[in-house]
């Protein structure tokens, strides 16, 4: 596939020096670039660093990354076989949500981190990178486990929207949802998952 030219302070999949919010580069230790295999069938985009993640220098760490991690494991995947990422790369002050024109600011970095992965499936980890892909509002808790299409630089690519995993933490009735649509992932991807369909 044609990857076009690579985003300015784009190396590769990293993102190096960027400037492009004073806010976040003010807040942030460091830039925490995706994670996982550069060709993985599963693409899951979550919000932000949060202070972990920041200090770490990975997304999903600290408690919501050991639920997504238990949460892959119960559908037969594992960390190492799914790419991780955010739709912005720096930590927003005091853990708030990105702001629009930051979401905006890092979105071509991400729309050539889903090109060049070129991924079987995006799952949406919350509300933010549901609505910020799709373009319209979501409400997680109804639609998660349904699949919509994204366009990403012009290719039309199938989202599958998901509650964030702290949500399980907070409301343990979203724990089933959770799993459920890791295991909707896994089959999607045809990677082992708990399918239930033969049954039927």
């Amino acid at each position: 596939m044609d990857d076009g030219d690579p985003p300015a302070c784009m190396d590769g999949l990293s993102v190096t020096g960027c400037e492009r919010c004073p806010a976040l580069v003010e807040s942030r230790t460091r830039i925490v670039d995706g994670t996982g295999p550069a060709d993985a069938d599963l693409l899951f985009v979550g919000e932000g660093p949060g202070a972990n993640e920041d200090e770490q220098g990975e997304p999903f760490v600290g408690r919501s990354g050991s639920v997504l991690d238990d949460g892959l494991r119960e559908v037969g995947l594992d960390r190492a076989d799914v790419r991780i990422t955010n739709c912005v790369r720096c930590r927003p002050p005091e853990n708030r949500d990105p702001h629009a024109e930051e979401l905006g600011n890092c979105r071509t970095y991400l729309d050539a981190e889903i090109q060049r992965v070129d991924p079987e499936l995006i799952i949406t980890l919350g509300k933010v990178p549901s609505e910020h892909l799709l373009g319209r509002d979501v409400a997680v808790t109804s639609e998660a486990g349904d699949i919509a299409d994204a366009t990403v630089a012009d290719t039309i690519r199938p989202v599958l929207i998901s509650v964030h995993p702290a949500a399980t933490l907070y409301d343990r009735s979203q724990e089933a949802t959770f799993t459920d649509t890791l295991d909707k992932a896994a089959e999607y991807a045809g990677d082992g998952g708990q399918s239930t369909l033969g049954s039927f």
